[in-house]
């Protein structure tokens, strides 16, 4: 007992002492595992929608052709799916965005003029004010040619910050192509490797362990699976009502802007003001008194969205009260930024569910002992 304490202290010193070598064994296991880690997570989100297909692939049917190719054309389908989606999305938002910019640079400078010379024409109301924008001499086209020259070129430097950032992924082929194949790999024999995991299971484990263990991974993956899919669906149902509200109400970039507050929705409570931000500038650059009118349609949008849809697709689908998901959102979203926010909320659900798990099964417990004292008595 004594020896036990005494290497886990010795190896916890050694651990602080040698933190930055640690640090750097780490670092490098990481960058060697990132590829099968990566697969991983990739087989996991491909999987919810793989068994989804798997179940309308021929569900009556007994052609050993149709069964043996079952699994093969369902995960085929299922990659082409979530990458056709976001080219989609990328294809629909990315080309106008860029044009609204160009339009700001050129309308802007306009409705500054129109309003210096809206104070000269009426100089009685501000007089000082509008003697000295009389004296001043702005060409407002030059100022916000220069201005957009500058965000432009700040804008393009972090492009060109993402793209070498992308291209640099893209660049490591090998880590790519053994992520892909890895998660192919999983989810061809997905039945093989649950099997192996249980005879592990079986071999290193004790019963009671094994079965804590096994009860928080299914409470894990139940806890992802419903929020993955919930936050999907409740994506897809705000994007379409946004679509179909903006072009009811004649504002322009409706299918664009809905496609993108959809696509920004995906992260929890403030993916769909990120988007309502791009789109009120979109609008802005058509009419701005259109564009004031769409954020009190996003804001009424919001509070429809907050109170009926999300509560009844996400929420309930994770059990997770709102006040936990905020908390878990600035949590996340302050540790790991958007990816933070994702992996934050079914985390909080599934600690959630586990602790309410357990506080139940205690007061049972505790009560059933409670009624056994007092039928001995």
């Amino acid at each position: 007992m004594f020896l036990k304490y005494g290497i886990c202290i010795a190896v916890l010193v050694l651990l602080v002492i040698r933190f930055d070598k640690v640090f750097s064994w780490f670092s490098q296991i990481w960058n060697v595992a990132f590829p099968l880690i990566l697969g991983c997570l990739v087989a996991y989100v491909l999987n919810i929608i793989m068994k989804v297909l798997e179940n309308h692939w021929f569900p009556d049917t007994n052609s050993r052709v149709a069964l043996r190719a079952r699994r093969g054309v369902c995960v085929f389908l299922s990659i082409f799916l979530v990458f056709g989606v976001i080219f989609l999305i990328i294809r629909i938002v990315l080309p106008e965005l860029v044009q609204a910019f160009s339009v700001m640079a050129d309308e802007i400078p306009v409705y500054f003029e129109k309003i210096q010379d809206w104070i000269v024409d009426n100089g009685d109301l501000f007089p000082s004010l509008a003697e000295r924008i009389g004296a001043m001499e702005i060409n407002w086209q030059e100022m916000f040619n220069k201005i957009f020259t500058y965000v432009t070129s700040g804008f393009s430097s972090m492009l060109n910050s993402a793209f070498s950032f992308i291209s640099h992924i893209l660049s490591s082929v090998v880590n790519i192509a053994i992520a892909t194949i890895f998660a192919v790999y999983i989810l061809m024999n997905k039945e093989k490797l649950q099997s192996q995991v249980k005879t592990l299971q079986k071999v290193y484990m004790k019963k009671p362990h094994m079965k804590t263990v096994n009860h928080i991974i299914y409470t894990a993956n139940e806890c992802f699976t419903s929020f993955i899919t919930g936050q999907c669906v409740e994506a897809v149902i705000l994007g379409i009502l946004c679509t179909v509200g903006m072009l009811i109400l004649r504002f322009p970039y409706a299918p664009m802007v809905g496609t993108f507050i959809g696509a920004t929705a995906l992260i929890p409570m403030v993916g769909a003001y990120i988007g309502a931000v791009v789109g009120a500038f979109m609008i802005f650059t058509v009419s701005p008194i259109q564009s004031l009118a769409f954020l009190v349609f996003i804001v009424i949008l919001q509070q429809l969205e907050g109170n009926l849809i999300y509560p009844k697709v996400v929420g309930a689908s994770i059990g997770l009260p709102g006040i936990w998901v905020l908390a878990a959102v600035t949590i996340g979203g302050g540790l790991g930024g958007i990816p933070g926010m994702l992996i934050g909320v079914p985390l909080t659900a599934t600690v959630y569910r586990l602790i309410c798990l357990d506080v139940r099964e205690r007061t049972r417990n505790e009560s059933m002992s409670e009624d056994c004292k007092e039928a001995k008595e």
